[in-house]
């Protein structure tokens, strides 16, 4: 123990005698009272430990994230049933649902705007048909985009000009791994 260490702990035994003799002097008459709030303070500490400690753990149950590791990214599926992935778009992090039965990549308005893209500048030339009908979209390219260890250049993607809650990382993309879906996860290998 060195002579911060030391300083340290004498600082922190003196705090604890003071808070100690604060008890005393308060509860004197009623020292009954303060075991059984000194040991209901203790338990609640005790307990907070527990779940910080415990957090990275319960985190994965409740938020699960992707894995990543050499040549292959897991997925694990949200409570909401399907898969969310997060990519680097042009050095953004930005987080996609799969959609299978996408064909392109689609960015939301905010997304793309994120990234960099114009939206006053883009010509929406093309039609996509949706689950809510026809919507107009307009093709961009991102120059990088990153997933896990694997990074393709030059994609090909569409901003959607209807509101959306968030963007669509459809076959275009996902064809370029091997896809396996194994229980709870989506497994893509390259």
């Amino acid at each position: 123990m060195n002579g911060e260490d030391f300083g340290r702990l004498a600082y922190l035994g003196l705090m604890l005698a003071a808070v100690a003799g604060w008890i005393m002097v308060e509860y004197r008459q009623r020292l009954g009272q303060a075991m059984r709030v000194a040991l209901a303070w203790g338990l609640i500490f005790q307990g907070v430990m527990a779940g910080y400690g415990l957090w990275s753990d319960i985190r994965r149950d409740i938020l699960p994230e992707q894995v990543v590791s050499p040549g292959r990214v897991e997925i694990p599926r949200h409570q909401d049933g399907h898969y969310y992935l997060r990519l680097k778009v042009d050095g953004h992090e930005m987080e996609f649902m799969a959609d299978t039965g996408a064909t392109g990549i689609v960015l939301s308005a905010e997304d793309a705007a994120s990234v960099g893209i114009d939206l006053a500048g883009l010509e929406y030339l093309g039609q996509a048909e949706t689950a809510n009908g026809v919507v107009r979209t307009a093709r961009v390219s991102l120059e990088s985009v990153v997933l896990g260890p694997f990074e393709d250049q030059g994609v090909t993607a569409f901003v959607n000009e209807a509101a959306m809650q968030g963007s669509l990382l459809g076959m275009d993309y996902l064809g370029r791994f091997s896809i396996q879906i194994t229980g709870d996860r989506m497994i893509l290998t390259r």
